[in-house]
């Protein structure tokens, strides 16, 4: 990353199949998972629609940079046996006169080390228009990499709004929600077989932490809007039935979160998947992230707050990154490269990485916070 959101200069991060992000309030750890984002909007929506979105450019170049002007998102794509099959890079800046998002060089490294693409073309030098939209957004233009294309537009990132979850008439017509007003939707379009048996085992996950659910299904009511229903056991013979608008805020996302978990594709970006659930599930998140990671591969990049989302012994510090803010941007330092880590976190148990690495991410003027007037 270079110039992006609260990060001046070039920026790079190596992701592990699992990544843990750390750090205060405005830190940019949201912003990492937006230049993953940014770029699936791209190859999905377009360039000019990515930006916009965001509100433009002066909204995501980082206040602290200066030059050169615009911002570059460049990513290594790979696998287990390879972790450099393909190279993306997409610098981009507003026109000076025109103030119009443009393209200033976008590139493409193949599998066999061959540059396939790389802009500007004479093309594009005589006609500059043509550098409004990218080669990545284009059907006919990314044919000689689409295996990149179609990997960036399966970047999946999720933050449940369990009120917009709620609310059916603001949820028609999403696609590709971020904040799940299309999650119901999602799982009526899933095929029935598959769609079933995940819900049976997230049913399972759900009455180990809510004891009174049963039988979690997918209804259809009579005006063809979708619910999902359970079965409340209590005090009567027959169970009373409810549906998602009657769940908690904290069971709303943890259903979100494990069907996440349970689908294929590319990375899954979740952003605090501890809000609304008890500390004793938050502790035990990362095992059962680990177990569906087995069944389903997909990479996974979390933010967080909760020191006990890393009191689990089987997070390894290459998984961990910690960002501190400064006057000139934010700094992402890895967890093996922090020396009080490094010399404290001996995975013998007596000292977490929740204990060890919060109050390293704290706000340098915390303890002012209660004394404010």
């Amino acid at each position: 990353m270079v110039h992006w959101r609260n990060f001046q200069g070039q920026v790079d991060i190596s992701l592990t199949p699992r990544v843990f992000l750390l750090g205060p309030n405005a830190s940019g750890k949201s912003n990492i998972l937006d230049a993953l984002r940014f770029l699936r909007d791209t190859a999905d929506k377009g360039l000019q629609a990515a930006i916009s979105s965001r509100g433009g450019m002066g909204a995501i170049r980082s206040l602290h940079a200066r030059r050169p002007p615009g911002f570059t998102l460049a990513v290594t794509v790979g696998n287990k046996t390879r972790l450099d099959q393909w190279k993306y890079s997409l610098q981009v800046r507003n026109h000076p006169q025109k103030h119009i998002p443009e393209v200033v060089a976008e590139s493409v490294t193949d599998p066999q080390g061959s540059q396939v693409l790389r802009r500007p073309t004479q093309e594009d030098n005589d006609d500059p228009d043509r550098l409004r939209q990218t080669h990545l957004e284009q059907v006919v233009a990314n044919q000689g990499f689409r295996p990149l294309t179609e990997f960036l537009t399966s970047v999946r990132y999720l933050h449940v709004v369990p009120q917009l979850m709620r609310d059916l008439e603001r949820s028609a017509g999403r696609r590709n929600d971020p904040f799940g007003a299309d999650f119901l939707e999602t799982i009526a379009t899933t095929p029935q077989r598959t769609r079933d048996a995940r819900l049976r085992k997230i049913s399972k996950v759900l009455q180990i932490a809510i004891p009174q659910l049963e039988d979690l299904t997918l209804e259809q009511d009579e005006g063809g809007h979708w619910h999902l229903q359970v079965r409340f056991v209590h005090w009567r013979k027959s169970p009373a039935k409810q549906d998602e608008r009657a769940f908690s805020d904290g069971t709303l996302r943890l259903i979100g979160l494990l069907w996440s978990l349970a689908e294929k594709g590319g990375p899954l970006l979740l952003e605090e998947p501890e809000l609304g659930l008890h500390t004793a599930l938050v502790r035990r998140l990362p095992s059962l992230m680990a177990r569906l990671h087995r069944r389903s591969p997909r990479q996974l990049l979390i933010t967080t707050h909760a020191s006990d989302l890393l009191n689990d012994d089987g997070i390894g510090l290459d998984e961990v990154h910690l960002l501190k803010p400064g006057d000139q941007g934010t700094e992402i330092i890895p967890a093996t490269d922090h020396q009080p880590t490094a010399s404290l976190y001996n995975g013998d148990g007596q000292l977490s990485l929740g204990e060890i690495l919060m109050p390293a991410v704290a706000p340098e003027q915390v303890d002012r916070f209660s004394m404010a007037e």
